[in-house]
């Protein structure tokens, strides 16, 4: 017997998740613009690389993943690590060296890590979680679990030579690994046209024998879908996919670069005319899923709960002296030397 299904009840269904995605693309904003106040106000050790502007790529990608599902980071990771279900008061704890955070305040901006949502860590070298989140790919197909690994990195990555030999380790292997490329147009303040000779940086998985897309990261609609598709192929045994999400840094590389000099104004302004976030908000009010003051007033609940959170962290105490010698280990034979 066929069971009829209710179509109103799907659009809500849908409807909700959108909402769902908005909101988690607002926190990330409102998160990174708090991450950039605490670091103009010199209370963040290290440096901030501000994720603004490419939210809808770690959200997208991390919401057509299941929570079993593993992913890797980056320098610029703090989206990823909310994508993927990290809490708002251990993110700020770490950030600002205290020991509530993930790390115990130890790993900072460039190296949280949470595997109990899946993130096996963010990762200061370019490109260098790749290895990493291919072998998480390998042992979760010789294990048999169904999970499938993904690796963001950013288009200057492409000129590492370990991201080379894990992609062509995991077409041989068939791999349940998504390598998420997040174009922002330039690796430090050098454009993409002045370090690549390639259109298209998708092409690079059909070159390994897999299948690479290059599609539009600041529609969270699209890089969903394309993730849940490489995810059902990954986990059926169709091996990897290589995703090039075109996408665009509104800051500068880090806190201490303007973004100015080696970009135009007219070229930030007519990106930022792509906002991912005004996106999706207009499409959700012409579709009548909601107006724009409850909009309006999901995103000033969004960040008064940030900036609650970031003041309990300010307050939080630093780490005990002791802490420092935790997870340190070594060799007997390195010890006596």
């Amino acid at each position: 017997m066929t069971t009829a299904v209710d179509q109103s009840s799907v659009s809500r269904t849908e409807a909700q998740q959108w909402l769902h995605m908005y909101r988690r693309m607002v926190m990330i904003r409102l998160f990174e613009e708090q991450v950039n106040d605490l670091y103009t106000r010199a209370l963040m050790p290290g440096l901030a690389h501000l994720y603004i502007g490419e939210e809808a790529v770690a959200v997208g990608v991390c919401e057509a993943l299941k929570s079993t599902d593993y992913i890797t980071s980056t320098h610029r990771g703090h989206g990823h690590c909310l994508a993927k279900g990290a809490a708002l008061d251990r993110m700020f704890a770490e950030l600002l060296g205290k020991e509530a955070g993930y790390c115990k305040g130890k790993g900072g901006s460039m190296h949280i890590a949470d595997p109990d949502t899946g993130n096996l860590g963010a990762n200061a070298i370019v490109g260098g979680s790749a290895g990493i989140a291919t072998g998480a790919a390998f042992s979760a197909k010789r294990l048999g679990t169904g999970q499938v690994a993904v690796c963001f990195f950013g288009d200057g990555a492409l000129g590492q030579g370990l991201l080379y030999e894990v992609m062509n380790m995991s077409a041989l292997w068939k791999l349940p690994v998504i390598y998420v490329c997040e174009n922002n147009q330039y690796a430090m303040t050098v454009s993409l046209e002045k370090s690549v000779a390639i259109k298209h940086l998708g092409d690079r998985g059909q070159a390994y024998g897999f299948e690479g897309k290059t599609i539009d990261g600041n529609d969270v609609e699209v890089v969903y879908e394309e993730t849940e598709k490489a995810a059902a192929k990954g986990r059926s045994g169709g091996g990897a996919t290589f995703l090039e999400c075109l996408t665009y840094r509104w800051d500068g590389h880090f806190g201490g670069d303007p973004g100015t000099g080696y970009r135009s104004k007219e070229e930030i302004e007519t990106w930022k005319q792509k906002c991912p976030i005004k996106r999706l908000r207009d499409k959700l009010i012409q579709e009548g899923n909601l107006s724009e003051e409850e909009f309006a007033d999901m995103s000033s609940s969004v960040y008064v709960e940030l900036e609650e959170i970031a003041k309990r962290a300010e307050a939080a105490p630093l780490p005990r002296k002791e802490v420092d010698l935790d997870s340190v280990f070594a060799t007997s034979e390195v010890a006596r030397g």
